[in-house]
């Protein structure tokens, strides 16, 4: 506006009339009695201002707009440099508080499973005050609401299993003292049913509460695999491989006993038990399995699955299985005692099949003499 001041007063300005390198755009706006200013771009832009001060007569402005382009440019890319630092920054923060929460989170998960699998000592440790900590907190509180609820019910259980011994045993005593019959008999063998199922229930409460010691000794398993399946028909014996194993000769016969009686019980004949060695991965020692086969309908494929994933069930029975009492459970249980390990199929060829994990014996200096 001043130029134009200038140019009407006749003073000298930077002002020039109807410049050739007039850009056509700014002509032709400029024509139409519109003030126009426009930035030329290129290697040298140029910014113009123009106004018309005839009717064919254009007064215009220019001047170089390059160090405004070049501080322009050198803004854009500090603000990139700086959003992309920042961005970056932000990125690892949220990066490593994502790690975090994800690990937390999966402390949380484990401790669950572990709780789940019977590990009722394992707590998830809460840390802050955000939702991590607080199922942190949920999963305890659980643990420990779940480990006093079966602590009471396996007060109960040894409780009434101990009050019932007393009875029981005067039955198992007076039975003895009833005139012969078959009358006799179905009670005698009723009285002996439930004094087994007592001594099984205290049995069952004895490992739940851990109130059992283990004494180990160096026995051979054919050995004891005779010892368990004496006085027991339609059972075959079969020795593969025989090893020496250095555990509790009591409670592997008793496992041995439980499972060969519930296949004998529930399955069809022969019985057959199978005595190999087992190469255990990752160790010098290799372990002994025994495996115990009958040749009924199997196990039913949904107590198969439970048993596989946790472990024989009390009192649980399938129409078409070998079925679950408490004598699989006590077996199992039995096993965890001595770091042994119970399996469980349906054999390919047909019956069911239980097999004892034992682990081996390490090698000691008079072994390789």
């Amino acid at each position: 506006m001043s130029s134009v001041y200038d140019h009407a007063a006749g003073r000298k300005s930077a002002a020039r009339l109807d410049p050739p390198d007039l850009p056509p755009a700014v002509s032709k706006a400029v024509r139409r009695s519109v003030r126009v200013t426009y930035l030329q771009d290129g290697p040298h832009p140029v910014l113009w201002a123009a106004t018309r001060v005839s009717d064919r007569t254009v007064l215009t402005v220019s001047r170089s707009y390059a160090h405004e382009t070049h501080e322009l440019a050198t803004l854009d890319q500090t603000l990139v440099t700086t959003g992309a630092t920042a961005t970056a920054v932000v990125s690892l923060v949220g990066l490593a508080l994502g790690v975090r929460m994800g690990r937390r989170a999966t402390a949380a998960a484990d401790t669950a499973e572990r709780i789940a699998r019977g590990d009722l000592n394992a707590r998830a440790g809460p840390q802050g005050r955000d939702e991590i900590a607080r199922l942190a907190a949920s999963v305890n509180a659980m643990a420990d609401a779940l480990g006093a609820r079966l602590e009471a019910e396996r007060r109960v259980t040894a409780d009434i299993a101990h009050e019932l011994r007393t009875p029981v045993a005067a039955m198992v005593t007076a039975t003895g003292l009833l005139p012969a019959g078959p009358a006799t008999d179905l009670v005698t063998g009723g009285v002996r049913k439930l004094c087994g199922l007592v001594e099984d229930v205290l049995e069952v409460a004895r490992l739940d509460a851990h109130a059992v010691s283990v004494e180990n000794e160096l026995r051979q398993v054919s050995a004891m695999v005779y010892r368990s399946v004496a006085g027991l028909d339609g059972v075959q014996v079969k020795i593969v491989t025989d090893t020496l194993a250095e555990t509790d000769p009591r409670r592997v016969e008793r496992i041995l006993t439980n499972l060969v009686t519930n296949a004998l019980r529930h399955g069809a004949p022969p019985v057959t038990v199978i005595v190999d060695v087992e190469t255990n991965e990752g160790s010098n020692a290799d372990g002994s399995v025994v495996w115990v086969r009958d040749h009924g309908p199997g196990f039913a494929s949904d107590l198969l699955a439970v048993a596989t994933a946790s472990g024989p069930q009390r009192f649980r029975h399938g129409t078409a299985s070998t079925g679950t009492g408490l004598g699989l459970p006590i077996a199992a249980g039995q096993a965890r005692l001595l770091g042994a390990r119970l399996t469980f199929r349906n054999h390919p060829d047909g019956g069911a099949e239980a097999a004892l994990h034992l682990p081996g014996r390490e090698p000691t200096n008079s072994d390789t003499e």
